[in-house]
């Protein structure tokens, strides 16, 4: 291959990268959510978006360095199957909790954050799944409830926060769980060993929207129509006037909803190549041809 004045492709431009999270172009009002597994991740996503607030599921190997980048308005670290106590097992670098965002832990998220305090995560008596039954004790994420009042909530885990970990303070209780919701008591952290994203919480809404507007300060700005709207212009910018694009298309959601979405951009400077990826239903190559 030759080098020196070789021109470089213009398909790709090393310069302006294809992937978003590398881009600079990051959100200014955004929800991270930090997903350890949880069966209900996407319901995290989709209770935070029906508040009007933009947010981003990501692994939970995303740097420090890259979250602060990202500058998201709050943090959310999902529920888990494992035991946050096991060798192994996925974790949180304690330098997330002194970023001065403010973070919500749920279920296994909760106990990470007692783990990285100096807390004692255990066994519980018994797994949970199903309702149960909180008493609040007070907090800014139940700071609609009265002192002691008691609400149905879903649990669902087998391990629990044994004590309340040093910096502290306890803000609901239930049988089954003695620290079933805690909070910093100088920085912006809070944990509920519930989940608040599930409908079958009675008040989960009204403690999401307490995270992202009383505590995050998030604005709800946002809906699809403006999600599709900034994406475009992010392709557009992106892409440059001049360059082509090339798209792998499946006929599924995923690959159609980005074809469409670089069309709107590009227009006929995208070329969409179908690929049958074994997996397509009966007849369905023939409806995407």
């Amino acid at each position: 291959m030759s080098s020196g004045s070789a021109k470089p492709s213009p398909i790709y431009s090393a310069e302006k990268p294809l992937i978003p999270f590398l881009d600079s172009n990051v959100p200014q009002n955004a929800i991270l959510i930090l997903d350890y597994g949880s069966q209900f991740t996407q319901l995290i996503a989709r209770r935070v978006r029906e508040a009007h607030v933009f947010c981003e599921i990501h692994p939970p190997t995303r740097s420090i360095e890259w979250i602060r980048h990202w500058n998201p308005k709050g943090i959310i670290l999902s529920g888990g199957p494992n035991s946050a106590y096991d060798e192994g097992a996925p974790t949180v670098e304690p330098a997330l909790f002194d970023l001065g965002v403010p973070v919500l832990g749920l279920c296994y998220g909760m106990q990470l954050m007692a783990l990285a305090a100096g807390g004692k995560v255990v066994p519980a008596g018994r797994r949970e799944y199903g309702r149960a039954q909180i008493t609040v004790q007070g907090g800014r994420l139940f700071g609609g409830f009265a002192k002691d009042e008691t609400t149905v909530v879903w649990m669902s885990h087998g391990d629990h926060v044994d004590e309340v970990p040093p910096g502290y303070r306890l803000t609901a209780v239930s049988d089954n769980s003695p620290v079933a919701g805690i909070e910093h008591e100088s920085r912006p952290l809070f944990a509920v060993q519930f989940h608040p994203e599930v409908a079958h919480t009675a008040r989960g809404g009204e403690i999401i929207n307490a995270f992202l507007f009383d505590i995050c300060g998030a604005a709800p700005d946002w809906t699809s129509a403006h999600f599709i709207d900034t994406e475009v212009a992010r392709v557009r910018e992106t892409i440059g006037p001049t360059m082509r694009v090339i798209c792998g298309l499946s006929g599924g959601v995923d690959s159609s909803v980005a074809a469409a979405l670089v069309h709107r951009a590009v227009g006929d400077r995208l070329t969409c190549i179908f690929v049958d990826n074994g997996l397509l239903r009966l007849h369905e190559r023939d409806q995407v041809e």
